[in-house]
């Protein structure tokens, strides 16, 4: 789950904790940095492990909401002698995280980052811990070319300050004596940030770069066009739908997308197509699909997919000027056989260029389709008014 999703929960829950994998060596499920969201009633959003973390997770919820403070986690799965975990053994790495509640202030700049990528505007959090690294500040930098530096405040300090001073007793014969009851706990927080600085070499500064979700235009909500939105949707992507016919650009066929409804003279108006846009072309509509192409031609963005034969695409293509970062025909080399896995090619082929990893295809205007791929692509978009 996207940090654009976790902002949009923290900003609904009153009462849950955010969850970072801070640091990771050795195999892991998931990379360094990602986060998920524990609330105090069990809920859970986005994921550390494939599920052998999270339940201890859970299990700390309450405390690090009743404390306030942070609370780091070390889950060591290397050693392979170490048979404690037991089923649950996981990936075999080593994984640092770090619990913070999501009170006033961290809520705060949540919502500042929230209005920021649904902008369209990535932003780099700073976290700036307390010498016993259970506090921290935060500083939210909106990443638009420039750095503009946007800092909330995080701590009352005044506040931190006078909690301190009521932690002592009062001062008997010149010297200062610890509450009992917090003797305990000012230990902990000593071994917590010795643990932090010697054994995990954690820097008192650490910084996040979270980026908005990659926005990916289907042109096209015919019943092929579902599993594609849901898959895009389910893998980071802020779908939206575009059509020209409201009996099937509906929020029922596509709950979880946002919808553009007409021509492509006017989705082209109201979409205003950016540079880092991922568009596919799939409405088996041969004239409305050249229109679009030709309002295209003039737009920068990241990648153009388009459904259908080479011969089809050929025809569309004839006499445009060449279009950069073309993937025709759209989707990975698998051998799909039907919408769900022709979905599960096309999208595949989207996480390979977002994150930026070679996947093997022929290459455009060479090559030779899998034979189901062929016949589907033979089958729905030979002809000219489409399938």
């Amino acid at each position: 789950m996207e940090m654009h999703d976790l902002c949009a929960a923290a900003i609904r829950e009153t009462s849950c904790v955010l969850a970072t994998a801070v640091k990771v060596e050795g195999h892991a499920y998931r990379k360094q940095g990602v986060s998920m969201l524990l609330t105090e009633r069990g809920d859970m959003f986005g994921s550390i492990s494939p599920g052998c973390l999270e339940s201890d997770l859970q299990a700390r919820v309450g405390h690090v909401l009743e404390t306030g403070k942070l609370e780091w986690v070390e889950y060591d799965m290397r050693p392979e002698e170490d048979w404690s975990w037991g089923e649950t053994i996981g990936c075999g790495g080593f994984v640092l995280v770090l619990l913070e509640p999501v009170h006033e202030e961290l809520r705060s700049v949540m919502h500042e980052m929230y209005v920021c990528l649904e902008e369209g505007i990535a932003v780099e959090l700073l976290r700036r811990f307390h010498a016993d690294y259970s506090r921290t500040e935060y500083v939210l930098k909106r990443r638009n070319g420039i750095l503009d530096h946007m800092e909330i405040p995080s701590t009352n300090l005044a506040a931190l300050h006078a909690g301190k001073e009521s932690e002592k007793e009062e001062t008997v014969g010149g010297t200062e004596r610890m509450n009992p009851d917090k003797a305990e706990e000012t230990e902990a927080l000593s071994n917590s940030a010795m643990a932090a600085e010697q054994r995990w070499n954690m820097p008192r500064c650490l910084s996040s770069v979270h980026s908005p979700k990659p926005r990916l235009v289907i042109v096209g909500a015919g019943n092929d066009a579902i599993p594609v939105a849901g898959l895009a949707g389910a893998s980071g992507f802020r779908v939206v739908v575009a059509d020209w016919r409201e009996s099937l650009c509906n929020a029922k066929r596509f709950p979880q997308a946002e919808r553009v409804l007409g021509f492509p003279n006017e989705i082209m108006r109201v979409l205003q197509i950016r540079s880092g846009d991922y568009v596919i072309l799939m409405s088996h509509q041969f004239p409305r699909e050249r229109e679009f192409l030709e309002l295209l031609a003039a737009c920068e963005y990241r990648y153009l997919g388009i459904l259908g034969s080479k011969t089809r695409t050929g025809r569309l293509l004839k006499g445009l000027p060449t279009l950069p970062n073309l993937h025709a025909p759209v989707g990975l080399t698998i051998g799909a056989d039907g919408p769900q896995e022709i979905a599960v090619s096309i999208v595949a082929e989207l996480i390979a260029d977002r994150r930026a990893v070679s996947a093997r295809k022929p290459p455009a205007g060479g090559g030779e389709a899998c034979e189901t791929d062929r016949d589907r692509a033979r089958g729905r978009s030979e002809q000219p008014t489409g399938a």
